[in-house]
Formats: structure tokens, sequence, C-alpha cells
């Protein structure tokens, strides 16, 4: 291959580079990436920095449906940038600041892109403030589910996050591979309250409205950042470990969830014993009206209830604490490693708490027929088809089945180990499925694992008799 000589510079051509070096602070970045490539969710999140803490400072307006706020992120770059994307949901955007100094921004879609003033540095932390308002979406997701901002029949509202309306609330990074600490302040007509996650740290009136200051320490993923606005009956205790209970209840289901969540502290203890130290700084529920929404969901210290739940839905949510909001997955491909093992703690308890055992829950869901429970079999939990099919029978049951038959495979001892292990190896950090088999298979040398791993967790169709 020939080779062209190099051209020796001029000294104006010297001189012109320098200048130009000085004048970006010696970075010549370019743009982030307009999404992470989740496999099925490709624009969420955004390539080129992560974000490391979010102060949300929000005012909203029950007779317009207005929110207004700045939501302040504080970021590194993985990258050098000329400009980076922020997921934003609808919303009209007012100001964006990069460390205090304006920068341009335009909007497409979701996105949100910033160029700043100056390029930023590959490991610079900075600081983006996003000014806005307006009547935040309901988002309605592939499988026909609504998330994001959703009005209350009392006049409240309700912000539900998976897996992508945390953004019609607050412009972030909006990918459960990005998780960071929160502050989130939210001023309402006074009378109401204001529901977050993490603790309350200040609530104070003035001029008939009132400002509920809420932090969480811990690293959270925003699908499970919540916000509850509305009439609700407060109950703060403390388990018998100390930590912090506050539950949030629609006064129409006060007196009917009384009992049920009073067993939050003995739910915990029992988890605890099988999962390994609870993660987080406070716990409790948010219990709203039955036809609010169509699901529960696990936003993190402090899990959402459509109505009043049973013990087993309880139990579910809040194992999620340990399996979902500190072991979070990857990306949306892993769903399993949340529902699955959400899913396997209701078995145990049931085992644990006189109803059928994991192994009865098992051969009841296998049956002897073809046609027995056949949604089961359409596809193989590690690998949902779509985005419309990552909250379907196999990612949930099929998922439990799956941690059901490593139990059958290495023996209770070792399972447990296996379990506490897990949640302690990825606490507060990210995980994927295969790191999960790569786990188990390292804490039980010399066991085979082939069988599980490729009939039930990536297997096709029905897996031949157990």
């Amino acid at each position: 291959m020939s080779r062209s000589a190099p051209v020796a510079p001029t000294c104006a051509s010297v001189l012109l580079a320098l200048a130009l070096t000085a004048c970006t602070g010696g970075v010549q970045g370019t743009p982030g990436g307009s999404g992470v490539g989740d496999p099925y969710f490709p624009k969420a999140g955004n390539g080129g920095y992560d974000v490391t803490h979010y102060d949300l400072d929000l005012a909203y307006a029950p007779d317009t449906h207005r929110l207004t706020g700045t939501t302040t992120l504080t970021v590194r770059a993985t990258q050098d940038l000329s400009a980076f994307d922020l997921d934003l949901q609808g919303m009209d955007v007012g100001k964006v600041t990069v460390d205090g100094e304006a920068a341009r921004w335009n909007r497409a879609g979701q996105e949100l892109t910033v160029r700043p003033a100056e390029d930023l540095g590959e490991g610079e932390t900075f600081r983006v403030a996003v000014r806005y308002s307006g009547v935040p979406e309901t988002i309605t997701d592939p499988d026909g589910s609504e998330e994001g901002w959703l009005p209350t029949e009392d006049d409240g509202v309700l912000a539900l996050g998976e897996p992508t309306g945390s953004m019609a609330w607050f412009p972030g990074n909006h990918h459960p591979s990005d998780k960071a600490s929160y502050d989130i302040a939210v001023t309402v007509p006074e009378g109401l309250e204001a529901v977050s996650n993490g603790e309350l740290t200040d609530e104070r009136s003035q001029g008939g409205r009132t400002t509920f200051t809420w932090h969480t320490g811990e690293p959270m993923a925003s699908y499970v950042a919540t916000l509850a606005i509305g009439d609700y009956d407060i109950r703060r205790s403390t388990t018998p470990d100390g930590l912090p209970v506050y539950v949030a209840v629609d006064p129409t289901r006060a007196e009917a969830s009384r009992k049920v969540l009073a067993r939050i502290p003995e739910i915990l203890a029992w988890a605890e014993d099988a999962f390994g130290p609870y993660p987080f700084s406070s716990t409790g529920a948010i219990v709203d009206r039955d036809g609010d929404t169509g699901y529960a969901l696990e936003t993190q210290n402090r899990p959402f209830f459509p109505g009043v739940p049973d013990t087993a839905l309880l139990v579910h949510e809040l194992a999620h604490q340990w399996y979902g909001n500190s072991v979070t997955p990857k990306t949306w491909q892993d769903m399993w490693l949340n529902e699955g093992f959400a899913t396997y703690a209701e078995w145990l308890w049931a085992e644990d708490h006189g109803g059928d055992s994991a192994q009865e829950t098992f051969d009841a869901l296998y049956g002897h027929g073809e046609d027995t429970y056949e949604d089961l079999w359409t596809f193989p939990p590690a690998e949902p088809p779509g985005a419309d099919h990552i909250s379907d029978s196999p990612v949930y049951q099929r998922g439990a089945m799956v941690l059901h038959k490593i139990r059958r495979t290495v023996g209770d001892a070792t399972f447990y180990d296996i379990l506490r292990g897990w949640a302690a190896a990825h606490r507060h950090g990210n995980a994927d499925t295969a790191d999960f088999t790569a786990y188990v298979e390292e804490r039980a040398p010399g066991e085979d694992f082939s069988g599980v791993w490729e009939e039930w967790l990536y297997g096709e169709g029905k897996p031949g008799r157990p």
C-alpha cells in the first residue's frame, strides 16, 4: 500500500489551530447518543453521560392541571461532548443552562437536545438545569396500559413510570441503566398531600400552598420514581428495627387497608431472612382508589397499589425492593430478573405461611396437558418477542419456574445463598441475565445447569416433564 508524504503545516495553520483549541478549552467533543440501544425501547436513555443526582423543584395547580418546574441534573460526561440529549415527552421548555450558562436546545419527539456554550470533556462533572411547564401527558405503553401522568378520581394525580412514563414529568436519562439519587420538592395547594420516594425532609406552608421535600439517597432508576398528589390519610411508624414506615392511603380505602398494611414490618423481616438486608432507608406504601390505574408498581421505598392489596401482592411489590429496585436490569429484556424473583417470593411466602409449597405451585402451573396454562409457553422468559410482551406470563410465572428449577438443582441451602448473594453482589447496581447465569454457576460449581438454561430460561415451547 502506498502512502502519501505528510504535508508540513504552515505557521498560519498552526496559529489557527492553537486559537481554536484555546477557545474550546482543549475539548472537541461529539454529540452523545439519542438512546442507549435498548432492544425494546431504543430511544430510551441517552449516550455520553451518567446522571448522579436529580433535583426537581415542581409546582402543581389542580384547577388547571398545569405543572411548572425546574429540574437540575448533576452529570458526569463519559465522552467528550459537543451536545447531549435528555428524554422529555411533551411539556414546554423555557430555558436550559449548563453550569449556569445559557445553552442552545431543540426538540424532536421525546428528545431534548442540549448544546452547551463550550464542549464538555470526558470525566467532567457539570450541572444542567431545564425550566419547563405544561400539562403532562399520559403515555400509552405498547401493551395498552397507561403510565406517565395519570389523573385520579379525586382530582389528584399519580406519576408512574414503568417503562418510560417518568419522562412525562421531568427531563432526564430515562433508562434503568442510569440510576441516581433524587431530591424532589413539590408545591401544591394547602390541604393536599404530595408523596414521593425516600424520606420527607421538609414540609412547610405559606400563602395557601404547601411544599413537600423528599430525599432519596440510594441510587434509583427513573422508572420507579413516583409522585402522588391528592387527599391521603398519612400513617407514620417504624419497624422493630427502627426503619421508618410512611404509608399514604386514599381515605376511602383507609380502614379496609389497615390490617394488610400493618404486615409491612412482618413481611420485611421475613424478606430480610430470605434475601438479605433491606436495601433502602425507609419503606411504606401508597394506596389509591381501585379505578385510578390497572396495576400495582414497585415504586422505590413506597410501592403503589390501586386499591387495597392482598398479602401476596404486598409481598410481591416489597420483594421488588431487592430485585428490580436495588438490583436493576441493564435493559428491558431482563425484566424476568424483576418479575420472576418477585413472583417466586410470593411462592416462598405461601410455603412458609401454611399455603402451597413452591413445588405444588410449580406443578399446578406445569399441569398435565399441553393446553394447561398454554400462555406460559409462548416465549422464553429471557427473550420476550417485543416491548408489548415484557409484562406477560412467561416473564412472571415461567421466570419463577426458572428459579425453582435452580433450587431443585442445588438444594435449599445453596439456593438461599444464591438469593442473598445475588442481591448483595449487585446492590444498588445493574445486572443482566448473563450476569445471573454466570453467578449461579460460580456459586454451585460442578452442577449442570444446561437444561435449566436451554429449556426453561431460553427454550421455545413447553419444556419436557420436570
